[in-house]
């Protein structure tokens, strides 16, 4: 039986009930995560868990301020306790409000859906899974030769997603995303030239079948051989400003760093100023100049298979591609029905809740820069002297998304159009604005990583996935670590 139908009248009769006390707004939404991961070590299981979590969040507004509670107890009583909880806190905290809160109109959606699941978690039994984690050991030990494979820890997890979400100006949405996520670290170690270490994700949504696409002992093994050869015969990058080709992974995570996080509005007005930081851009910067005409960055959970997957948001909006930047102009926010009210705006369904103990604040999903037209050996043409950074080791940037470091990991140098010799630690500084408006091209090959995004006090992960194609930046400074 639908679980999501189970509860449709008590999550109605809360919603009801907020009104009564005096709520202009109320929303109730039964939120489950059905979750099992495992964890090993050199190919051998050193953990293994399962869990379930359920419950309903209760948001209201109330003279124009927000109240939020939750209960993990699907019964009235329960549910009776956390509204009134909720119109409580709004009652105290609208004593404090110098701006009532508002809900921007919007065209809330009654659907029913779930994610493409060809092959589901039950497939395969547990045995086999570990099987299969297995062989990412075994795989990647047996690809290095002049180094030694110290350790690889490999993680498997799989998590079911269920909520029914209905509020007070309409929404009815009832959906379920299966994600599955794994990954690996290893250490190489060589006597002389010291370590080094990769750490790398899988993860979308939809079941087992994407462990054929990823083949991820492959993957390692492959991973492994590269960065042996980085690290027995890499040279120190050169010095100077020169052209850098920087790989999908690095530019997914300086879209998602650079401009993911500075988009969302309420980052922008100030409410995330103490927890997770503040933003370069203000109220009034739609239509700025940030880059040149590859710098089109896209967020999208409506992306099939995607790890940040879903198409209506915890406040009932149909979600869609947002284009934050479009064609180097500062285009659009992040927004929730609360900020696009503040901006005079309609929400674009950036409304996500981690849990039934989390209130829905905003988020990104999918974050990417365009792809453009050009073949990897089309990006090489023309470069006499310059790095390809691949991967990355480390990366940081400040509490504004400005300024910002990347130590790349996999690196080539390149030499008349051909990437030659490995290159050890070079370092990419650039501030946001300098790197959007370096891209003279552009790839046409779009990849994924997948993320978990922390914000908010208390703190929400939510999956994500952050991508885009190999870029070239032109007459860029490059170091190397000391």
């Amino acid at each position: 039986m639908d679980r999501g139908l189970v509860h449709e009248d008590l999550l109605q009769k809360g919603v009801n009930f907020a009104l009564h006390l005096g709520a202009v707004y109320a929303e109730a939404r039964y939120h489950r995560h059905t979750s099992s991961s495992f964890f090993a070590r050199n190919g051998e299981l050193v953990g293994y868990g399962e869990s379930i979590e359920e419950g309903i969040g209760v948001r209201v507004i109330v003279k124009g301020a927000l109240g939020f509670s939750a209960t993990s107890s699907l019964n009235w009583d329960s549910l009776r306790e956390a509204v009134e909880q909720a119109v409580k806190l709004a009652n105290v905290h609208s004593k404090f409000m110098k701006k009532p809160i508002q809900f921007s109109e919007a065209r809330l959606g009654k659907a029913k859906y779930e994610a493409l699941c060809v092959k589901p978690f039950d497939r395969m039994d547990l045995g086999e899974k570990i099987s299969y984690m297995a062989e990412v050991w075994d795989k990647a030990k047996d690809s290095v030769k002049e180094t030694k494979m110290m350790t690889l820890t490999a993680r498997y997890s799989e998590d079911v997603e269920e909520k029914t979400i209905i509020n007070s100006d309409g929404a009815f949405i009832v959906s379920r995303v299966p994600r599955l996520s794994v990954g690996y670290n290893f250490v190489l170690l060589h006597p002389q030239k010291g370590t080094i270490q990769r750490s790398q994700s899988f993860g979308g949504s939809g079941g087992l079948e994407q462990l054929d696409k990823w083949k991820v002992p492959e993957a390692a093994a492959e991973e492994a051989t590269k960065l042996e050869n980085v690290l027995v015969n890499g040279i120190e990058p050169p010095k100077g400003p020169l052209d850098v080709i920087v790989g999908s992974e690095i530019v997914g995570l300086i879209v998602h760093e650079s401009c993911g996080h500075p988009s969302e509005a309420d980052r922008i007005w100030g409410r995330e100023a103490a927890q997770a930081g503040m933003s370069f851009v203000k109220p009034g910067m739609i239509g700025e100049r940030i880059g040149g005409k590859y710098a089109t960055v896209i967020d999208d959970p409506t992306l099939p298979g995607s790890y940040g997957f879903y198409l209506y948001d915890d406040e009932g909006v149909p979600a869609r591609a947002r284009y934050l930047y479009k064609e180097g102009l500062i285009n659009e926010h992040l927004h929730n029905r609360w900020t696009a009210s503040l901006w005079g705006t309609t929400s674009n369904a950036a409304a996500r809740a981690m849990d039934h103990n989390s209130e829905p604040i905003i988020r990104m999903a999918n974050t990417y820069l365009a792809p453009g037209d050009h073949s990897f050996e089309e990006l090489l043409e023309g470069v006499k002297l310059g790095v390809y950074m691949k991967s990355y080791m480390e990366w940081n940037i400040d509490d504004i998304r400005w300024g910002q470091r990347y130590v790349g990991l996999e690196c080539y140098l390149i030499e008349k159009g051909e990437l030659t010799k490995p290159v050890r630690n070079p370092v990419l500084e650039v501030t946001t604005k300098s790197f959007y408006s370096s891209i003279e091209a552009a790839g046409k090959e779009l990849r994924f990583e997948p993320g978990t995004c922390g914000k908010g006090e208390p703190s929400q992960g939510v999956p994500v996935w952050f991508g885009g194609p190999d870029v070239k930046l032109r007459n860029i400074p490059l170091g190397v670590v000391g």
